[in-house]
């Protein structure tokens, strides 16, 4: 089978996904390597591994590096799934958060000064996309959304080194998307809050759309840390 997009996609994910549910893998069995994955389905490398990231944070999945990828219990998925993963990834999350604080709500303030009308009506597409995906419950097409949503933002700023930026985030780190939308309550919240960015850019409110930014990020990262369960004996 050959699919013919290179980035994380609802393609990607929904047919490794099939191949765990109809292959009769057994909790503890070895899935196929990331290259073997590569192979089977014709994509890059990044998009088997996004793809992988939203399994294991799903449940479905536990990536050992240096060993492989193992078929997870099923009694591990869900919420416990999460917690684990968040916890392993505590570090890298915590570095996403601080550098997108650092960057995302001055582009949205310069947004609100150099967007024009085309970038404005994007932003809006890209809400109701995002809000259509949610209704579905289409997680991949979900993250995609909340990237676009970035993405489109810091391309309104007309600044190509901020745009440039944000794409290899987007591409490269996509740990926060992945995390934060997986945390019950945060898609609801993440819809509205988008919306107020948008609200903000559009009144050409520079001071609004970056508080707001401001207040979304640092939202998601609370309560990513509010879903953190570490084990006491760990935290002693």
């Amino acid at each position: 089978m050959s699919i013919t997009k290179v980035r994380l996609s609802d393609q990607v994910y929904l047919e490794l996904k099939r191949m765990l549910e109809e292959k009769e893998f057994s909790p503890g069995d070895k899935f196929h390597s990331e290259n073997e994955l590569t192979a089977m389905l014709g994509v890059s490398r990044s998009s088997i591994r996004e793809a992988l990231r939203l399994l294991e944070v799903a449940g479905f999945v536990t990536v050992q590096h240096g060993k492989g990828i193992f078929v997870s219990d099923p009694g591990n998925a869900g919420q416990k799934a999460l917690e684990k993963w968040l916890n392993e990834n505590e570090t890298s999350l915590s570095e996403h958060f601080e550098i997108r604080l650092i960057i995302d709500p001055k582009a949205a303030a310069s947004a609100a000064r150099k967007a024009d009308e085309s970038d404005i009506k994007k932003l809006r597409e890209i809400c109701a996309q995002f809000k259509q995906s949610v209704a579905k419950g289409n997680t991949a097409d979900t993250i995609n959304f909340d990237e676009q949503f970035h993405l489109t933002l810091a391309k309104s700023t007309k600044n190509r080194t901020l745009y440039m930026i944000m794409k290899t985030m987007t591409q490269s780190l996509p740990e926060g998307w992945i995390s934060s939308l997986h945390v019950p309550g945060r898609i609801e919240k993440t819809i509205k809050e988008h919306c107020a960015i948008v609200d903000a850019i559009e009144a050409r409110d520079l001071a609004r759309a970056e508080q707001k930014m401001a207040e979304h990020l640092t939202n998601a990262l609370n309560d990513i840390r509010s879903s953190m369960h570490k084990d006491p004996e760990v935290t002693k």
